[in-house]
């Protein structure tokens, strides 16, 4: 019996969810932003397998691993790569010496420790899948995903990023503390592998390879999004725009609604979410089973909404309440 693209793709979850405990979520999003060829911007408190996660990303497929712990001193150069020198024979010439924002799975290590210069050039390298250096254009790989983390605790000395540079983001994932029983399950795994392997211990397992992603693209660009669907989605988006034709509750929360953008990765993310499960069709709970995550980082809550503790999540799960089901 052939193996076929979606069993490979869901050897690659399981196979995560084996070293990510408790963080289920996290891995699904991952999974999706690389089968919708968008990045994520990961947001929690630290320990809980941000890092981790990503990495069992990169080892379990056939990818190249690059990490940007960002800091205050860091330059655009260190992210992008510069031109080098090099003499030889008596003959110099520059090349170009690739940054690590050349890797296929790249993590971004705390984004928001960086000044606005290095975070534009990570996120233009984002956006436009190309750096430019010297006046010469390099490609990015065909296979590339950012995941950046944020410390929602430690805003000392840290450089926010502007509204208008999170809407570059696919989504917006944010992670908490496990239960209990997951909590036994990280120690036991931490200390199953501090040990030493026993004899006949089975090999590591084959990484699965990249053109698996490539073909599970092309069979997520015909899962089917019927009329209804699409209404559905751009009804929820102009929800964020013109509150005031829901509630006036609705109006007083919200400041800026989404962008165009919001729309397009409410589609893509619910068509990799429908045939994650196995189906060639969309369904409304499809949609919302990723809006929140879509929608978190465009939405801007009003002045009002901050000083009642009202949260984008707060908003977003008014709005699926109050948007007509198709």
């Amino acid at each position: 019996m052939s193996v076929t693209v979606h069993d490979q793709v869901l050897d690659l979850k399981a196979r995560m969810q084996r070293s990510i405990i408790g963080q289920e979520e996290v891995v699904d999003r991952l999974i999706i932003g690389v089968l919708a060829d968008g990045n994520l911007l990961v947001e929690g408190l630290p320990g809980l397998a941000k890092t981790r996660a990503i990495k069992s990303l990169a080892n379990n497929l056939a990818a190249d691993f690059s990490r940007i712990q960002f800091t205050p001193d860091l330059l655009p150069a260190d992210v992008t790569g510069t031109e080098i020198y090099y003499s030889a024979g008596g003959k110099g010439q520059f090349k170009f010496q690739p940054g690590p924002i050349f890797g296929n799975i790249v993590l971004a290590d705390e984004i928001n420790r960086a000044p606005a210069k290095v975070q534009a050039a990570l996120l233009e390298a984002m956006e436009e899948r190309q750096v430019t250096v010297a006046g010469t254009t390099h490609k990015m790989p065909e296979l590339f995903m950012v995941m950046a983390t944020q410390n929602p605790i430690e805003q000392e000395g840290t450089y926010p990023l502007p509204e208008a540079q999170m809407d570059r983001f696919l989504m917006h994932v944010m992670i908490g503390y496990g239960t209990e029983e997951a909590e036994g399950q990280i120690i036991r795994l931490v200390r199953g592998e501090a040990s030493p392997a026993p004899a006949g211990k089975k090999k590591k397992e084959t990484p699965i390879p990249q053109k698996a992603v490539f073909d599970a693209r092309k069979e997520i660009a015909k899962v089917h999004t019927t009329d209804a669907i699409e209404t559905y989605i751009v009804d929820l988006i102009f929800a964020t725009r013109y509150p005031e034709r829901y509630s006036d509750k609705l109006k007083g929360w919200i400041e800026v609604g989404a962008s165009p953008r919001g729309g397009i990765g409410l589609d893509k993310c619910a068509r990799a979410h429908a045939w994650l499960q196995g189906n060639d069709y969309v369904s409304p709970d499809d949609v919302r089973a990723v809006v929140h995550n879509v929608l978190r980082h465009r939405l801007i809550p009003s002045y009002g909404a901050n000083a009642d503790g009202i949260t984008t999540d707060h908003i977003i799960k008014e709005i699926v309440s109050q948007v007509a089901v198709p």
